[in-house]
């Protein structure tokens, strides 16, 4: 079994930390306590998820867990395409560096591992008819 981390990206994390700086700046010149206390939490909540997402690749199945909030399992056999993607719907993935990967099913999912190509070295040892559609295969960018 083989777990893999969500790559965290600065850009996205600045981003949300700005919003929350400021709309708590806000709120303390307001001095609406209620109101920091919902940020804080919900601070707390998001640093959760950004720590709690990541993927197991256990025998022939792939994993995807994100905080108590999404668990998910896909059989490895049924990936038909690994796909590199900056597309910024909401996933389970803490960076916008992301991988779409499609079933043949139909469905699809996207996720962020920081280790992007040993992942998909992985999933391609566990099945090779897999095709992947990468930019770069520079292992720098990992």
């Amino acid at each position: 079994m083989k777990v893999y981390k969500s790559k965290i990206g600065i850009g996205l994390v600045l981003v949300i930390v700005l919003v929350f700086i400021i709309s708590s700046y806000n709120l303390i010149l307001d001095k609406s306590w209620g109101g920091l206390l919902f940020m804080i939490l919900t601070a707390a909540f998001i640093a959760h998820l950004l720590h709690q997402t990541y993927y197991t690749i256990d025998g022939n199945i792939l994993k995807v867990k994100s905080g108590f909030l999404l668990k998910q399992s896909y059989e490895i056999s049924q990936i038909t395409r690994i796909t590199e993607t900056h597309n910024p719907i909401s996933a389970p993935a803490a960076s916008l560096d992301r991988l779409e990967i499609n079933l043949d099913n139909g469905k699809n999912v996207i996720i962020s591992p920081k280790l992007k190509y040993d992942f998909i070295d992985d999933l391609k040892k566990r099945n090779p008819k897999i095709k992947i559609e990468l930019r770069t295969r520079s292992k720098a960018k990992q």
